[in-house]
Protein backbone atom coordinates (compact mmCIF):
# COMPACT_ATOMS: atom_id res chain seq x y z
CA UNK A 1 0.00 0.00 0.00
CA UNK A 2 2.80 2.54 0.76
CA UNK A 3 4.16 2.11 -3.02
CA UNK A 4 0.60 2.72 -4.65
CA UNK A 5 0.16 5.54 -2.01
CA UNK A 6 3.77 6.80 -3.54
CA UNK A 7 3.04 6.29 -7.09
CA UNK A 8 -0.49 8.01 -6.85
CA UNK A 9 1.77 11.01 -4.66
CA UNK A 10 0.26 14.70 -6.97
CA UNK A 11 4.28 15.15 -7.06
CA UNK A 12 5.07 11.52 -8.14
CA UNK A 13 7.00 10.75 -11.57
CA UNK A 14 3.22 8.60 -12.88
CA UNK A 15 1.43 11.87 -11.77
CA UNK A 16 3.30 13.86 -13.94
CA UNK A 17 4.07 11.87 -16.84
CA UNK A 18 0.09 10.06 -17.14
CA UNK A 19 -2.04 12.26 -16.86
CA UNK A 20 -3.37 11.83 -20.37
CA UNK A 21 -4.92 8.33 -18.62
CA UNK A 22 -7.63 10.29 -16.62
CA UNK A 23 -7.63 13.71 -18.43
CA UNK A 24 -10.98 12.14 -20.35
CA UNK A 25 -12.58 12.17 -16.51
CA UNK A 26 -10.81 15.02 -14.67
CA UNK A 27 -10.87 18.71 -15.70
CA UNK A 28 -7.25 19.83 -15.34
CA UNK A 29 -5.45 20.46 -12.12
CA UNK A 30 -6.87 24.12 -11.62
CA UNK A 31 -9.86 26.24 -10.88
CA UNK A 32 -9.42 28.06 -14.55
CA UNK A 33 -9.31 24.35 -16.05
CA UNK A 34 -12.38 23.08 -14.09
CA UNK A 35 -14.73 26.22 -15.08
CA UNK A 36 -13.26 26.03 -18.67
CA UNK A 37 -14.26 22.49 -19.02
CA UNK A 38 -17.98 23.60 -16.97
CA UNK A 39 -18.59 26.32 -19.38
CA UNK A 40 -18.68 23.84 -22.21
CA UNK A 41 -21.25 21.84 -20.22
CA UNK A 42 -23.00 25.24 -19.66
CA UNK A 43 -23.22 25.82 -23.21
CA UNK A 44 -24.63 22.06 -24.12
CA UNK A 45 -27.31 22.60 -21.45
CA UNK A 46 -26.14 21.06 -18.08
CA UNK A 47 -24.97 22.34 -15.08
CA UNK A 48 -22.17 21.21 -12.75
CA UNK A 49 -20.52 20.05 -9.38
CA UNK A 50 -16.49 20.94 -9.34
CA UNK A 51 -15.35 18.26 -7.21
CA UNK A 52 -11.61 19.28 -5.59
CA UNK A 53 -9.77 16.19 -5.16
CA UNK A 54 -8.27 15.20 -2.16
CA UNK A 55 -9.58 12.90 0.87
CA UNK A 56 -8.21 11.47 4.01
CA UNK A 57 -6.58 13.90 5.43
CA UNK A 58 -4.85 13.64 8.78
CA UNK A 59 -3.07 17.08 9.33
CA UNK A 60 -5.28 19.54 10.49
CA UNK A 61 -2.99 21.95 8.37
CA UNK A 62 -3.86 19.71 4.74
CA UNK A 63 -7.65 19.88 6.02
CA UNK A 64 -7.74 24.06 6.11
CA UNK A 65 -5.80 24.50 3.08
CA UNK A 66 -8.79 22.09 1.27
CA UNK A 67 -11.05 24.61 3.06
CA UNK A 68 -9.54 27.56 2.16
CA UNK A 69 -9.04 26.05 -1.37
CA UNK A 70 -13.05 25.52 -1.81
CA UNK A 71 -13.65 29.45 -0.30
CA UNK A 72 -11.44 30.54 -3.27
CA UNK A 73 -13.28 27.82 -6.34
CA UNK A 74 -16.55 29.66 -4.69
CA UNK A 75 -15.20 33.00 -4.99
CA UNK A 76 -14.11 32.14 -8.51
CA UNK A 77 -17.55 30.42 -9.50
CA UNK A 78 -19.16 33.49 -8.67
CA UNK A 79 -16.91 36.12 -10.20
CA UNK A 80 -17.15 33.54 -13.32
CA UNK A 81 -20.99 33.09 -13.52
CA UNK A 82 -20.44 29.32 -14.04
CA UNK A 83 -23.47 27.18 -13.88
CA UNK A 84 -22.27 25.13 -11.36
CA UNK A 85 -22.17 24.36 -7.17
CA UNK A 86 -19.54 22.21 -5.21
CA UNK A 87 -19.02 19.07 -3.59
CA UNK A 88 -16.86 18.06 -0.33
CA UNK A 89 -15.30 15.20 1.04
CA UNK A 90 -15.36 15.17 4.82
CA UNK A 91 -11.99 13.05 5.65
CA UNK A 92 -10.09 16.07 3.62
CA UNK A 93 -12.20 18.44 5.86
CA UNK A 94 -10.36 16.58 8.30
CA UNK A 95 -12.74 13.78 9.56
CA UNK A 96 -10.79 11.26 10.43
CA UNK A 97 -8.85 14.11 12.70
CA UNK A 98 -11.75 15.19 14.44
CA UNK A 99 -16.10 15.64 13.91
CA UNK A 100 -15.90 19.03 15.16
CA UNK A 101 -13.30 19.97 13.43
CA UNK A 102 -14.51 18.56 10.25
CA UNK A 103 -18.11 20.63 10.57
CA UNK A 104 -16.26 23.83 11.07
CA UNK A 105 -14.39 23.47 8.31
CA UNK A 106 -17.54 22.28 6.65
CA UNK A 107 -19.99 25.17 7.77
CA UNK A 108 -17.12 27.77 6.71
CA UNK A 109 -17.78 26.48 2.99
CA UNK A 110 -21.47 26.17 3.01
CA UNK A 111 -21.91 29.59 4.78
CA UNK A 112 -19.60 31.08 2.00
CA UNK A 113 -21.55 29.11 -0.94
CA UNK A 114 -25.01 31.31 -0.31
CA UNK A 115 -23.35 34.48 -1.88
CA UNK A 116 -22.92 32.30 -5.04
CA UNK A 117 -26.08 32.06 -7.08
CA UNK A 118 -26.46 28.23 -6.74
CA UNK A 119 -25.45 28.06 -3.37
CA UNK A 120 -25.81 24.17 -2.91
CA UNK A 121 -22.66 22.19 -1.06
CA UNK A 122 -23.06 18.06 -1.78
CA UNK A 123 -21.09 15.87 0.62
CA UNK A 124 -19.74 13.08 -1.42
CA UNK A 125 -20.41 9.56 0.88
CA UNK A 126 -17.04 7.68 0.86
CA UNK A 127 -16.42 3.96 2.32
CA UNK A 128 -18.25 2.18 5.06
CA UNK A 129 -15.86 2.61 7.57
CA UNK A 130 -17.02 6.82 7.25
CA UNK A 131 -20.74 6.49 6.44
CA UNK A 132 -21.87 6.75 10.52
CA UNK A 133 -19.70 9.90 10.67
CA UNK A 134 -20.48 11.81 7.84
CA UNK A 135 -24.50 11.24 8.56
CA UNK A 136 -23.47 12.76 11.80
CA UNK A 137 -21.66 15.65 10.66
CA UNK A 138 -23.95 16.40 7.85
CA UNK A 139 -27.07 16.09 10.28
CA UNK A 140 -25.13 18.88 11.98
CA UNK A 141 -24.47 20.83 9.17
CA UNK A 142 -27.96 20.42 7.60
CA UNK A 143 -29.60 21.75 11.45
CA UNK A 144 -28.01 25.15 10.61
CA UNK A 145 -27.84 25.30 6.52
CA UNK A 146 -30.07 23.78 4.11
CA UNK A 147 -28.00 24.27 1.54
CA UNK A 148 -26.11 21.10 1.60
CA UNK A 149 -27.47 17.69 0.87
CA UNK A 150 -25.71 13.98 1.00
CA UNK A 151 -24.73 11.46 -1.02
CA UNK A 152 -26.45 8.05 -0.70
CA UNK A 153 -25.40 4.73 -1.94
CA UNK A 154 -27.91 2.37 -3.00
CA UNK A 155 -25.33 -0.79 -3.02
CA UNK A 156 -25.33 -0.48 0.77
CA UNK A 157 -28.31 -2.61 3.01
CA UNK A 158 -28.47 0.19 5.15
CA UNK A 159 -29.39 2.63 2.56
CA UNK A 160 -33.51 2.38 2.77
CA UNK A 161 -33.72 3.35 6.02
CA UNK A 162 -31.16 6.41 5.62
CA UNK A 163 -33.42 7.59 2.17
CA UNK A 164 -36.59 7.46 4.59
CA UNK A 165 -34.24 9.85 7.27
CA UNK A 166 -33.67 11.74 4.39
CA UNK A 167 -37.00 12.29 3.41
CA UNK A 168 -38.39 13.29 6.35
CA UNK A 169 -35.33 15.88 7.39
CA UNK A 170 -36.12 16.80 3.49
CA UNK A 171 -32.60 17.10 2.59
CA UNK A 172 -31.89 16.87 -1.25
CA UNK A 173 -30.21 13.49 -1.73
CA UNK A 174 -27.78 12.02 -4.40
CA UNK A 175 -28.38 8.26 -5.07
CA UNK A 176 -25.73 6.28 -6.45
CA UNK A 177 -25.35 2.92 -6.79
CA UNK A 178 -21.87 2.91 -5.08
CA UNK A 179 -18.14 2.66 -5.88
CA UNK A 180 -16.30 0.72 -3.41
CA UNK A 181 -15.68 -2.58 -2.54
CA UNK A 182 -17.78 -3.11 0.74
CA UNK A 183 -17.81 -6.58 1.94
CA UNK A 184 -21.42 -8.56 1.42
CA UNK A 185 -22.42 -8.53 5.06
CA UNK A 186 -23.31 -4.25 4.65
CA UNK A 187 -23.25 -4.48 0.58
CA UNK A 188 -25.55 -6.04 -1.71
CA UNK A 189 -22.87 -7.44 -4.78
CA UNK A 190 -24.71 -8.59 -7.48
CA UNK A 191 -25.57 -5.55 -9.71
CA UNK A 192 -28.87 -6.90 -10.64
CA UNK A 193 -29.87 -7.28 -7.55
CA UNK A 194 -28.37 -3.62 -6.94
CA UNK A 195 -30.12 -2.39 -9.93
CA UNK A 196 -33.16 -3.45 -8.55
CA UNK A 197 -32.32 -1.77 -5.01
CA UNK A 198 -31.60 1.88 -6.93
CA UNK A 199 -34.65 1.82 -8.94
CA UNK A 200 -36.77 1.04 -5.74
CA UNK A 201 -35.03 3.88 -3.65
CA UNK A 202 -34.83 6.10 -6.96
CA UNK A 203 -39.00 5.78 -6.91
CA UNK A 204 -39.42 7.03 -3.29
CA UNK A 205 -37.19 10.04 -3.94
CA UNK A 206 -38.85 10.30 -7.18
CA UNK A 207 -42.33 10.49 -5.04
CA UNK A 208 -41.79 12.11 -1.69
CA UNK A 209 -38.26 13.38 -1.85
CA UNK A 210 -36.67 16.65 -2.09
CA UNK A 211 -35.35 17.05 -5.68
CA UNK A 212 -33.41 13.67 -5.80
CA UNK A 213 -30.14 13.70 -8.44
CA UNK A 214 -30.08 10.18 -9.74
CA UNK A 215 -26.81 9.35 -10.27
CA UNK A 216 -26.46 6.36 -12.95
CA UNK A 217 -24.56 5.99 -16.14
CA UNK A 218 -26.74 2.83 -16.43
CA UNK A 219 -29.09 2.83 -19.81
CA UNK A 220 -31.28 0.25 -18.47
CA UNK A 221 -31.54 1.95 -15.42
CA UNK A 222 -32.15 5.24 -17.17
CA UNK A 223 -34.73 3.88 -19.50
CA UNK A 224 -36.52 2.34 -16.54
CA UNK A 225 -36.23 5.65 -14.45
CA UNK A 226 -37.64 7.41 -17.75
CA UNK A 227 -40.87 5.25 -17.76
CA UNK A 228 -41.88 5.70 -14.67
CA UNK A 229 -41.80 9.64 -14.74
CA UNK A 230 -43.85 9.35 -17.34
CA UNK A 231 -46.10 6.80 -15.92
CA UNK A 232 -46.36 8.52 -12.63
CA UNK A 233 -46.62 12.38 -14.29
CA UNK A 234 -43.38 13.23 -12.97
CA UNK A 235 -42.43 16.73 -13.83
CA UNK A 236 -38.88 16.76 -14.84
CA UNK A 237 -38.14 19.83 -13.08
CA UNK A 238 -38.42 17.73 -9.77
CA UNK A 239 -35.15 15.99 -10.34
CA UNK A 240 -32.48 15.94 -12.23
CA UNK A 241 -30.01 12.82 -13.49
CA UNK A 242 -26.53 13.21 -13.01
CA UNK A 243 -23.47 11.51 -14.54
CA UNK A 244 -19.49 11.79 -14.64
CA UNK A 245 -17.19 13.94 -16.45
CA UNK A 246 -16.31 12.46 -19.46
CA UNK A 247 -18.81 9.09 -18.88
CA UNK A 248 -20.88 8.66 -21.62
CA UNK A 249 -21.39 12.41 -23.32
CA UNK A 250 -23.93 10.81 -25.28
CA UNK A 251 -26.14 10.01 -23.25
CA UNK A 252 -25.54 12.77 -21.35
CA UNK A 253 -26.80 15.18 -24.60
CA UNK A 254 -29.33 12.82 -25.23
CA UNK A 255 -31.07 13.49 -22.34
CA UNK A 256 -31.02 17.23 -22.35
CA UNK A 257 -32.16 16.99 -25.80
CA UNK A 258 -35.49 15.15 -23.94
CA UNK A 259 -35.90 17.98 -21.62
CA UNK A 260 -34.39 16.43 -18.67
CA UNK A 261 -31.69 17.96 -16.20
CA UNK A 262 -28.85 16.93 -16.43
CA UNK A 263 -25.22 17.24 -14.04
CA UNK A 264 -22.19 16.98 -14.63
CA UNK A 265 -19.57 15.97 -11.62
CA UNK A 266 -16.72 17.63 -12.42
CA UNK A 267 -13.18 16.64 -10.71
CA UNK A 268 -10.21 18.66 -10.74
CA UNK A 269 -7.22 19.26 -9.04
CA UNK A 270 -3.58 17.30 -8.49
CA UNK A 271 -4.49 14.88 -6.33
CA UNK A 272 -6.25 12.98 -9.80
CA UNK A 273 -3.96 9.89 -9.81
CA UNK A 274 -5.45 8.67 -6.67
CA UNK A 275 -8.97 9.37 -7.48
CA UNK A 276 -8.37 7.87 -10.76
CA UNK A 277 -7.51 4.85 -9.02
CA UNK A 278 -9.39 4.06 -6.55
CA UNK A 279 -12.63 5.13 -8.12
CA UNK A 280 -11.94 3.99 -11.58
CA UNK A 281 -9.85 0.78 -10.78
CA UNK A 282 -11.03 -0.36 -7.74
CA UNK A 283 -13.97 -2.70 -8.65
CA UNK A 284 -13.77 -4.47 -11.81
CA UNK A 285 -17.19 -2.85 -12.97
CA UNK A 286 -15.54 0.67 -12.43
CA UNK A 287 -12.59 -0.50 -14.59
CA UNK A 288 -14.88 -2.26 -17.30
CA UNK A 289 -16.96 0.78 -17.46
CA UNK A 290 -13.87 3.49 -17.74
CA UNK A 291 -12.38 1.31 -20.39
CA UNK A 292 -15.51 1.57 -22.85
CA UNK A 293 -15.61 4.95 -21.90
CA UNK A 294 -12.73 5.91 -23.16
CA UNK A 295 -14.06 4.61 -26.75
CA UNK A 296 -17.28 6.38 -26.58
CA UNK A 297 -18.82 9.31 -28.11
Amino acid sequence: MAIIDRLLAPDSAFQKNFFFLAKRFVAGETIDSAIAAVRELNAQGMSATLDFLGEDVFERDAALKTRDAYVAMLDAIRTSGANTNVSVKLTAMGLLIDEDFALDNLTSIVEHAQRNADPFVRIDMEGSPVTDATLRVFERAYAKNKNVGVVLQAYLKRTEADVERMIDLGVRVRLCKGAYNEPAEIAIKEMPDIRTNYLSLAHALLQRGNYPGLATHDRDVIDALRTFVKQQGIARDRFEFQMLYGCRPQLQRELVAEGFRMRVYVPFGTHWAGYFYRRVMERRENAFFALSSMFSK
